[in-house]
């Protein structure tokens, strides 16, 4: 193989997917060629919903590209980064034979989208550093990738719910393995939150390498499902012929470019400087409590929590009003929360809630050191 595109599906590798009749580069006066109203619906303001979409927003491509300091021929926009995570999975995993790795605990879109393609699942679990907190096996995970005959390993850098970033060096170490064999997929939902590089900066060298990123964290635009691939070209115009003939609503575009504004960028910053500072603060006052068992380190914008009593800790925050996830379903994660960084006074708010516990917290854990 000696090209990324190889690694798609044999009957996928001509495929030439559906033309809309916002494909073909068209001008006119009239436009009669989509079967569209030709009268507004009275709720559409300036009339523009009548008209398909651009399924590929020429202007937000652009605001993107540059956001992420790529070419716009390397970047597909979809409906958040579950639509580039199923699109990859259908696009090269041959059902019940191409592999799908994945990381757990992870986030568990990966899984889903494995199970819906009947994909085989491959799962090589985080390991739990004492500093470093839940890291990949990057040893196991190319040995297994390589056996097993995986076509996509999903890595999430930082990590959800674990919060850890991969180093570049990792990464790029493991698509260098996997050339010819296998993408490597970095989810970085939650770069903006850390302080580590893009694996945007690998792909030049590493054409098997894609990477997500999404509007829906930093920038506050969870509702209107704007995420991205970025990957070979050759790779993303493949994704494209099968996407959905029109993903990117014109109203969530237009949000999304005056959400990248530079006036919105500026308060972009401001809130994650907010995030970064409540993480440190709060992550210090939970520590501090007897109830709590281990804070892992974050760059992301929550915290990963264990607890001597994840269940009362659970029950007595959502009887507050506080609703938090509960992770304890999760590999290896039976007593921890997942607790999102908010603001201050919700912080604060948390912190009430589980100090008012530690009474009993306290006698559970004197009464545990008595009978050892």
């Amino acid at each position: 193989m000696n090209a990324v595109t190889d690694l798609l599906r044999e009957d996928l590798q001509g495929f030439a997917g559906y033309s809309s009749a916002r494909s073909e580069a068209l001008d006119g006066e009239i436009w009669l060629n989509a079967n569209e109203s030709a009268w507004p619906n009275p709720a559409d303001g300036d009339g523009t919903c009548r008209r398909y979409p651009d399924p590929q927003p020429a202007d937000l491509r652009g605001m993107l590209a540059a956001l992420y300091a790529v070419q716009a021929e390397q970047l597909l926009i979809g409906r958040g980064s579950d639509e580039a995570i199923d699109l990859l999975v259908r696009a090269t995993c041959v059902p019940g034979r191409d592999g799908v790795v994945v990381t757990s605990p992870v986030f568990g879109m990966y899984a889903v989208s494995a199970r819906l393609q009947g994909a085989p699942l491959i799962d090589v679990p985080l390991l739990d550093d004492p500093q470093a907190g839940l890291v990949p096996d990057f040893e196991a995970i190319g040995d297994v990738a390589a056996v097993r005959g995986a076509k996509l390993v999903f890595l999430c850098s930082p990590s959800n719910p674990g919060g850890g970033a991969i180093a570049l060096g990792d990464i790029a170490a493991l698509a260098r393995r996997l050339a010819g064999r296998a993408l490597v997929v970095v989810d970085e939902a939650y770069a903006e939150f850390g302080e580590a590089p893009s694996a945007t900066t690998l792909l030049d060298a590493l054409p098997n390498l894609v990477v997500l990123r999404t509007l829906s964290k930093a920038h506050a635009l969870a509702a209107a499902r704007i995420g991205v691939a970025i990957a070979d070209p050759g790779l993303i115009a493949a994704l494209r012929r099968c996407q959905a003939p029109y993903p990117v609503p014109s109203p969530c575009a237009a949000l999304a470019v005056a959400g990248l504004s530079p006036e919105a960028r500026v308060a972009t910053a401001q809130r994650v400087g907010n995030v970064r500072r409540e993480r440190v603060r709060l992550r210090q006052s939970l520590h501090a409590l007897a109830g709590v068992l281990r804070v892992y380190p974050s760059q992301a914008n929550f915290l990963l929590v264990r607890f001597r009593d994840a269940e009362a800790a659970f029950r007595a925050l959502l009887a507050a009003g506080i609703v938090v996830r509960d992770q304890r379903a999760a590999r290896g994660l039976g007593d921890a929360l997942r607790i999102t960084i908010g603001t201050p006074e919700q912080n604060d708010r948390v912190l009430a809630v589980l100090s008012a516990l530690e009474p009993a917290t306290a006698r559970i854990a004197a009464h545990g050191r008595g009978a050892a």
